[in-house]
């Protein structure tokens, strides 16, 4: 279990920074050791798409997409949740160590919902994993595109060809990027694990230049959980699920946070804060077994400013 509640130094430092730390501590709570109550564990067995940070045997942080039909997690007991599914061949997280703190993401595109559950990596097999609940709770529904998905048939990762491997962005993860309303954001403390986190926002949100990636921080919550921790290790993990394909692009390397006047060009929140992430090593996969069958925008995006 988590040592100890509450926010984190990394945390607290950008919650300073950005002026906002009475409006975060009335959310502290939401950090403690939580169990998975009667709500949440409906919630989490309808869902079909969990975004999983971790690393690979190398210690590289990665984030990769699970996907199933209902059913695919499981809330095992208040501290235990399992998940029913394999990543598919190829994946960077394909043989995951025990273990090891995770962080987790489920979210319902449909009705703008999403869950946050980090933990202890307990069983890693090749159809199950199960993760030992130190952390549970909701996100606000903001940015989140509404998009109908459904399971394919067969319900598991397909073979798929190989994955594609390299130190560099080709010219169709770059695309794939500029078109990307969505996107999931995986970072890490060295004393108190991974983190998974949604991002959301217009196609264009996230740029793409000769210096890497970067995109806008859009007004949240005020906890701060995934840039707080890059306050305290610029390691990251970013995942572009293309759900309309089956495919997926993972990225691994180094974030910071950019701090700057509020609505200078690159600004769409409006906050003073643009994320630049540097790709070290870039993995692309096919063999998530959903596809879309409805999308459109979240209403309330920001424009894209240039």
């Amino acid at each position: 279990m988590r040592a100890d509640t509450g926010f984190h130094p990394g945390e607290l430092a950008v919650q300073r920074q950005a002026g906002v730390r009475n409006e975060a501590a009335r959310l502290a709570r939401m950090l403690d050791p939580a169990e998975l109550s009667g709500g949440v564990a409906r919630f989490l067995a309808e869902r079909t798409f969990l975004a999983l940070t971790g690393r690979d045997a190398t210690g590289r942080l990665w984030t990769s997409p699970l996907a199933g039909p209902p059913g695919l997690l499981q809330v095992r007991s208040g501290h235990e949740l399992a998940v029913h599914a394999g990543f598919a061949a190829g994946d960077p997280l394909s043989g995951i160590a025990t273990g090891q703190k995770v962080g987790t993401s489920s979210v319902d595109f449909a009705r703008q919902r999403r869950v946050r559950i980090n933990g202890l990596l307990t069983v890693a097999t090749e159809h199950v994993l199960v993760v030992e609940v130190e952390q549970a709770y909701g996100n606000c529904p903001q940015f989140i595109q509404p998009r109908l998905l459904e399971p394919d048939s067969a319900g598991q990762p397909a073979a798929g060809g190989d994955a594609r491997r390299g130190t560099a962005l080709e010219p169709d993860d770059i695309a794939l990027i500029r078109s990307a309303d969505a996107f999931f954001l995986g970072t890490a403390n060295p004393d108190q694990g991974a983190d998974a986190s949604h991002r959301g926002g217009p196609p264009g949100f996230v740029r793409v230049d000769e210096r890497g990636l970067w995109w806008p921080d859009y007004p949240g919550n005020n906890m701060f959980n995934s840039l707080g921790n890059l306050a305290v290790s610029p390691e990251a993990a970013l995942l572009f699920p293309d759900f309309a394909t089956g495919g997926a692009l993972h990225l691994s390397g180094t974030a910071r946070i950019e701090w700057g006047e509020a609505g200078r060009p690159g600004d769409d929140g409006h906050t003073g804060r643009v994320v630049r992430f540097q790709p070290e090593q870039v993995v692309a996969v096919h063999g998530l077994p959903l596809h879309e069958v409805a999308h459109r925008s979240y209403p309330h995006n920001p424009p894209v400013k240039s």
